[in-house]
């Protein structure tokens, strides 16, 4: 269709007319041409049914056929690429064909034709609509003539719709005569007709016409008319104008409305008599104004969502003639005793928009919050003292029992529901709902900054001003004393109940940081919020209707407090309370002392099993919020509130079983089951203690009751339902359940729980399964990266699950791999041995067969070992095992061109150099300039994997880095010179003042002249001095009984310790530490190490952890490992430093295996499978970085990943794989010699060091990975020395007092 005929003509004529009459409202309304045109402009922007018109479908028709085969040329084309690159950075597919078809010589010569057509037709138009302007201008005049009394015809009714009046536009000399026929002096049916008139003019003329100054007033003086005819003309004649007219004319009829109604209130006191039943509706005064407020407050809520597109003074002029109106406010009991009671406008208002919501929106947004709080503070301040009155008033004159305030609440709620519309409402209901309007108004304006600055406000009847602290006291005191909701209706929320407006406002507050610290963090607040408690903890009964419902809100309300940085730091510091014996304490020490007795029973107040424990689980809530960080469990954990939680659920749980079970047809099958309520309860505990696994010392304690199992059920079976951990906690289960896997309990809990069946199910069902059911509708996309994202949160998952060297013990420690020799097609592996042997050990044809997707599952597995193995027990656990080296190696030789001789060249491919890169990790030892790392990516050119592949050990050296220099002299300084001079000195008290004073001055100094020597010399000597004395030991004096001698094959050390012996020797020689024939001596330290370690352990049951029973497969010990290379390979010094070392405390943090199920810890300690290094190093670390790396703590939260997990890795292998050898020798010298809390301490430094990283990979959703594979670069002790004593002097008395309690018990 390229050309127009005549019908064609027609019929886009017709449909143009059509859609000018769909449009003819919005264009009428327009104040100029140029208005009209934007509006047509934007009209598929503005106009949801624009694309069902008929004229734009003929327009679409018509392009579709003009350009139909151009666009499919051009899309086939592009598609083939004839000409058209289509790729990064240039034009995409559908930009491409566009610009092709503008350019094309069709698209040209279809345009010219429509434009001359649409010339045609619109002229067409202009001619029509002149023949009837004339038609009907000669039969106005007609109708002039036939009717001299009028000039005007009503051509419209009061419910037409403007689609079906006659515009035309008026003249200002019409306009002129119908103001002056509207003047009050003329008589009531010309002042109608008038309106009537009116009603039929365009209101942008009648707003812009040079007599609308005057028409302004006699429409008001119409709307204040008695006669309801007139006023509601007027009316009707507004609501038209706002809903037809842009905001430069709806202003002013706006601020005409509210003039109006600001003078009925100011000259004509609107009241009612104190011995009538109060307003009534129906009355034709209080109509007129009902109706008049009616329309002003929808035009409030509605022009929000426009009167940002206009200039700001238009804007200002509403929001100033609304607040002058609402400054009418009554003296509130300032009428004389007996006298009529007078209404003002809010009133009204709040009659009408009970819950403010037009103030609601008015603040919601910045451009017009910033106009209202600054004209409420510059001339309107009146409006805000007039709400404060009122909610001060309601508080003091609410009536004691609060039962006429439920009956209002409830009557006020529920006033739509009955057929018959309501007239008639109480002083008192007018009072309320005036109380409820200013109540959400005020809590609106404490939202906000400059809202709160317009604080303190004087009011009558009180001596002081009221500040914020006095209002937020004031909406307490009224929720105390209606704490209820109305009828107690489970189905029903009063929304109007004071109860419920309080802590709404409440609530919001408590969300936003600065309003909290401004309002709520403040000591009336929380002494008033904790004054109950208080009282009951005195064994006093508050005076309060409904103490159940007010406990529960003021634990909701302390719970929410409680959430926040600052509202825990009050809790936990501000020692502004007095506790029940009258000393000064904490809100925390008071809370969990109430929740103490609460748990014990001995709150008699409560009546009732349901509502012990509905206050009793509100208030193990807020304790939740306190101990599930760091900071929080350090004050609550000498009350031993894990203990009684446990106890009371066990005890219901006790009683849960002993309920019969129901016989179907015994009279008593309904009363012997089980109340649902006691179901609840016990979740309810469930839930609180799980929390405590939210720290790891928590976790430790949680252990300690015995009911991991249990909780780690229960977070799983909510785990799979996705459901919020709580209402205040932002995050999912992620974080507690990486938490959980950090532990070897943990891990058997998970096991047990089904929950690491599920992960393995769900991860094979993604990355094997996909989602066949609907594959041939959408088909899945090939994946690009060597993880798909469909299989990303799987990945991080398992990886979070196997940081743990514990928790990869516990799974896999004595696992042995199916290794089956046929694999069926539908079955799934359901733990991680099974994941292992699929993925990771394909070894066979059968396992290369039952893989779908073989090269991206067997990527999969390859990148989960190389995470794997970064942790180097688990490593040597692999190793040792199922020997997955020697497999990835026959897989290498398997991809030469030719595999029968051996010779040729390796194919590279993905999985190549994914193994390639995974036994490179695997056989070699080194930190960031020690090793390197082969990359996974290829490199474009010639040569595009320029790094050696190997199929047999040792690697190439390519990949291990030139060896240090190191020095055998030894360098003279002052610290050497002061080591050398030991023996003169060493019954000196202040010795290791000096000695410390000396380390720390080389090391901000020079640190890189201090020597290897030196450093073995100083932590020699150190230990010495402080093995001597007395105060600095803490275990006990034991000698080894191991035999004297051992082969190089180390007799008697497991095969996991001997791998880690030969590896650490391999590292060794390459740092020039050890010579050929020192692995003998290495081998018979490592075993007289184990035989002394080993008297000390306690008898571990068959039942017990797979980690405390550990049997022929003991894991290395990489501190006696380190010792042995820092002494150059003497076997005799460092044994002897390695039992002088074990007295002190330090040996407990930096060498796991000393305390590693320890008969001088407490039994429970011992024999709870969790390390020192992660209850109380990693739990500091959590604890400081909060404090200190802010960034760095909510980025770990966000990843689901715990810095616990990565901190028990580094410090459970000496920062081997992730420093250079000269720092692990500074890091044990600053722990031996600085203090054991220094090991916490270094931990901070290298996450510090890591901000900008963590950050960034936290970002790419990889931090786990990046931490884990990645060595930390460029870190040096020396650099963060001065970081480190800065901590040591904030920190050192909590940190070093809770490490030297480890030989006390922590239940």
């Amino acid at each position: 269709m390229s050309q127009f005929s005549a019908e064609d003509e027609a019929e886009l004529q017709s449909l143009l007319r059509q859609l000018l009459r769909s449009t003819k409202e919005r264009i009428s309304g327009a104040p100029s041409v140029e208005y009209a045109e934007e509006i047509l402009l934007h009209l598929e922007e503005t106009d949801k049914n624009f694309h069902n018109y008929e004229f734009v479908k003929y327009l679409r028709q018509y392009v579709e056929s003009s350009l139909g085969a151009v666009i499919d040329e051009e899309t086939d084309s592009c598609a083939r690429g004839e000409g058209h690159a289509i790729g990064t950075g240039q034009d995409t597919l559908v930009h491409a064909v566009t610009r092709k078809t503008r350019e094309s010589v069709e698209y040209k010569q279809m345009m010219q034709t429509l434009k001359n057509t649409m010339m045609v037709v619109v002229e067409s138009l202009i001619n029509k609509f002149e023949e009837d302007q004339l038609k009907k201008e000669e039969m106005h005049r007609k109708s002039q003539r036939e009717q001299s009394s009028s000039h005007y015809t009503d051509n419209c009714s009061d419910s037409d719709s403007s689609f079906n009046q006659s515009y035309a536009f008026i003249k200002h000399e019409q306009l002129q005569v119908i103001a002056d026929k509207l003047d009050p002096s003329r008589p009531k049916e010309v002042r109608w007709e008038a309106l009537q008139s009116l009603c039929c003019a365009p209101p942008s003329d009648v707003l812009s016409c040079e007599s609308w100054s005057g028409l302004r007033r006699n429409l008001s003086a119409a709307l204040a008319d008695p006669d309801p005819d007139l006023s509601d003309k007027v009316l009707r004649f507004f609501a038209k104008t706002f809903s037809s007219c842009p905001l430069n004319v709806t202003r002013d009829i706006y601020t005409s409305l509210a003039k109006s109604l600001e003078n009925d209130f100011l000259y004509r006191k609107v009241s009612f008599p104190v011995a009538s039943d109060g307003l009534d509706a129906s009355r034709q005064d209080m109509t007129r104004l009902l109706k008049q407020m009616r329309l002003l407050n929808d035009f409030q809520k509605e022009v929000t969502s426009f009167w940002i597109r206009h200039p700001e003074k238009y804007m200002e002029e509403i929001v100033e003639s609304t607040l002058s109106l609402l400054c009418l406010c009554p003296e509130p009991g300032a009428e004389p005793h007996g006298s009529d009671t007078t209404l003002g406008p809010l009133h009204f208002l709040s009659l009408l928009d009970t819950k403010a919501t037009w103030f609601k929106k008015w603040m919601h947004g910045y451009y017009s919050r910033t106009v209202v709080l600054r004209l409420l503070e510059r001339k309107y301040k009146s409006v805000i003292i007039a709400a404060v009155q009122q909610c001060v008033r309601y508080c003091e004159s609410s009536d004691p029992a609060g039962d006429e305030t439920t009956d209002l609440s409830y009557a006020m709620e529920h006033q739509q529901i009955s057929p018959i519309q309501r007239m008639l409402y109480t002083g008192r209901e007018l009072d309320y709902l005036y109380f409820v309007h200013s109540l959400c108004v005020l809590g609106r304006l404490l939202m906000y900054t400059n809202g709160r600055k317009l604080f303190p406000v004087r009011v009558n009847n009180r001596r002081d001003p009221v500040t914020l602290t006095d209002l937020v006291v004031t909406f307490i005191k009224i929720m105390y004393q209606h704490p209820k909701p109305a009828f107690d209706d489970a189905t029903h929320t009063d929304s109007l109940s004071p109860a419920c407006l309080v802590m709404e406002v409440l609530r919001v507050l408590c969300e936003r940081v600065e309003c909290a610290v401004d309002c709520l963090y403040q000591p009336p607040v929380l002494q008033l919020l904790l004054a109950p408690v208080t009282a009951l903890l005195k064994g006093k009964q508050p005076r309060l209707k409904s103490l159940e419902s007010t406990m529960i809100h003021v634990a909701d309300t302390l719970a929410r407090m409680a959430t926040t940085e600052r509202g825990l730091s009050l809790f936990l510091y501000d020692r502004n309370l007095l506790s029940a014996d009258g000393e000064s304490t904490s809100a925390a020490h008071v809370i969990v002392q109430f929740t103490q007795r609460l748990l014990s029973r001995e709150v008699r107040a409560l009546a009732g099993p349901d509502a012990h424990m509905a206050v009793c689980g509100a208030f193990i809530f807020v304790c939740r919020q306190m101990y599930n960080t760091c900071e929080g469990l350090q004050a609550l954990r000498p009350y031993g509130l894990h203990g009684s939680i446990a106890a009371t659920w066990r005890k219901t749980s006790a009683q849960s079983e002993r309920v019969p079970t129901p016989v179907p047809g015994s009279p008593n099958t309904l009363s012997s089951q089980e109340p649902p309520n006691s179901v609840v309860w016990e979740e309810t505990l469930l839930d609180n203690l799980l929390n405590f696994a939210a720290t790891p010392q928590g976790l430790l304690l949680l252990q300690q009751t015995g009911a991991i199992n249990e909780c780690v059920t229960y977070m799983f079976s909510r785990f799979t339902k996705k459901l919020q951990v709580s209402r205040c906690e932002k995050f999912g289960y992620g974080v507690m359940v990486t938490q959980v896997a950090a532990t070897a309990p943990g891990a058997v809990a998970l096991r047990s729980s089904g929950f690491i069946q599920a992960m393995v199910v769900e991860l094979w069902s993604t990355l094997e399964c996909g989602r066949e059911d609907v594959r041939v509708v959408h088909p899945k996309s090939t994946p690009m990266d060597p993880i798909d994202r469909s299989c990303l949160k799987s990945f991080l998952t398992l990886v979070n699950l196997l940081s743990s060297p514990y928790a990869a013990w516990e799974l896999l420690g004595g696992q042995v791999l199916p290794n089956k020799s046929s694999y069926n097609l539908r079955e799934m592996p359901t733990s991680i041995t099974d994941l292992i042997d699929r993925l990771i050990a394909v070894n066979s044809d059968a396992k290369i067969h039952s893989l779908f997707n073989y090269e991206q599952s067997h990527t999969f597995g390859l990148r989960l070992l190389s995470v794997m193995c970064c942790c180097l027990d688990t490593l040597l656990l692999l190793e040792a095992q199922y020997r997955l080296s020697d497999m990835l190696l026959q897989a290498q030789r398997d991809n030469i061109s030719d595999p029968a001789t051996g010779e040729g060249d390796f194919i590279i491919d993905g999985l190549s150099v994914e193994r390639n890169h995974v036994l490179v990790r695997m056989g070699v030892i080194g930190g960031p300039s020690e090793r390197r790392l082969p990359p996974r990516a290829l490199v474009k050119g010639s040569d595009p994997y320029p790094w050696p592949m190997f199929c047999s050990y040792p690697v190439p050296r390519q990949y291990i880095l030139d060896g240090p220099k190191t020095s055998r002299g030894r360098q003279e300084s002052e610290l050497s010179v002061f080591l050398s001079s030991w023996r003169e000195a060493q019954q000196d008290e202040g010795w290791m003042d000096s000695c410390r004073r000396l380390y720390c001055k080389a090391m901000t100094t020079k640190a890189s002249a201090i020597s290897g020597s030196v450093l073995c010399d100083l932590l020699e000597k150190a230990v010495l001095h402080l093995s001597t004395s007395p105060a600095d030991c803490v275990f006990p004096v034991m000698e080894p009984s191991g035999p004297e001698g051992g082969g190089v094959d180390g007799c008697g050390l497991s095969p996991v310790e001997q791998l880690g012996m030969r590896a650490a020797f391999r590292y060794g020689k390459f740092l020039k530490l050890l010579k050929e024939d020192g692995e003998t001596d290495f081998a018979l330290l490592l075993r007289r190490c184990k035989d002394f370690l080993s008297q000390q352990r306690v008898k571990a049951d068959t039942d017990t952890l797979y980690s405390l029973r550990w049997g022929s497969l003991q894991p290395h010990d990489w501190l006696v490992s380190s010792v042995f290379l820092m002494t150059s390979g003497d076997g005799s010094r460092s044994l002897a430093l390695l039992l002088r070392l074990s007295r002190l405390l330090a040996s407990a943090f930096v060498w796991p295996h000393r305390v590693h199920a320890s008969v001088h810890l407490p039994a429970e300690l011992a024999q709870s499978g969790i390390p020192a290094v992660y209850w109380c190093t990693a739990h500091y670390v959590e604890l400081l970085l909060k404090a200190e790396v802010p960034l760095v703590c909510s980025a770990f939260r966000m990843s689901g990943f715990t810095p616990s997990q990565m901190c028990m890795q580094w410090l459970g292998q000496c920062f081997w794989n992730y420093l250079d050898w000269p720092e692990v020798c500074h890091y044990l010298c600053a722990c031996v010699v600085l203090g054991p809390d220094y090991q916490v301490y270094t931990c901070i430094a290298v996450l510090k060091h890591l901000q900008q990283d963590i950050l960034l990979h936290a970002q790419t959703q990889d931090l786990q990975l990046f931490l884990k594979e990645e060595p930390i670069s460029g870190f040096k002790v020396s650099s963060y020395l001065e970081f480190m004593e800065g901590l040591e002097r904030r920190y050192r008395a909590m940190v070093l007092t809770d490490m030297r309690s480890i030989l006390r018990t922590h239940s």
